[in-house]
């Protein structure tokens, strides 16, 4: 059974429709509750309907009509790209006369207007490959990347601030004035260090939770505007 499309709510999101599996023969209860979930998920009926190849795309597209950090005509880097729906909205907002650079550990299908790489962000020629890719100074850098979950909180939270850091630190190479920092993070408190390190360099630093996170991710994003043009600390 196909969750329907349904009109937006007054804030803009999607409606919520409830969907039950009538046959769940054969199938582990979390993977059951798992393809509920999708099922009933109004952002996994939006995203197909509009082409998007991942309901995450919404949470760009929503930080991004808040803070406006995706310029026309402009330099933009995804780090943790696949499978694609941050690369498909970056296109959408920076128009022809842009550039969307991805990366990812796993190849991702090829997207028209934007170059892909396949790597580890994180291996020593990762970022000169981006830069080549790039062409010039990037006017933002997203970074969506998160490893894969331990199931003890702790551990997540310290992986995925490593993520967040290494790709911050990028971000101070390669983003011109004004530029932009979008990254993953997980509830709980960023490091300081980090925390630090934006409010150095950025005029502002938010935590933000889009409304297409689900409520019971512990996932956030810190976003960062304004970049003073050269790196502090």
């Amino acid at each position: 059974m196909a969750a329907r499309s349904r009109p937006p709510d007054r804030r803009g999101a999607p409606r919520r429709e409830s969907v039950r599996l009538k046959t769940a023969k054969g199938r582990k209860l979390s993977s059951k509750r798992w393809l509920e979930r999708q099922l009933s998920d109004p952002y996994v009926a939006e995203a197909k309907r509009r082409g998007y190849r991942s309901r995450a795309a919404f949470k760009l597209e929503q930080m991004n009509d808040k803070y406006r950090f995706l310029k026309t005509a402009g330099r933009i880097v995804d780090l943790g790209a696949a499978p694609g729906g941050w690369v498909q909205v970056a296109l959408e907002r920076v128009g022809p006369r842009g550039v969307v650079v991805g990366i990812d550990l796993q190849e991702i299908e090829p997207i028209a207007g934007a170059m892909l790489l396949q790597g580890d962000f994180l291996e020593e020629d990762a970022p000169e490959r981006l830069k080549r890719a790039l062409g010039g100074p990037a006017d933002a850098v997203l970074s969506d990347m998160a490893a894969p979950s331990t199931g003890h909180a702790r551990t997540d939270h310290l992986r995925i601030m490593a993520l967040a850091e290494a790709a911050l630190y990028f971000a101070l190479e390669v983003l011109g004035p004004g530029g932009a920092f979008v990254a993953k993070v997980l509830q709980g408190g960023s490091e300081r260090e980090l925390l630090e390190t934006l409010r150095r360099n950025f005029a502002g630093v938010a935590h933000v939770k889009p409304p297409a996170s689900r409520k019971e991710s512990a996932e956030l994003y810190v976003v960062a505007t304004g970049y003073g043009g050269a790196p502090k600390g």
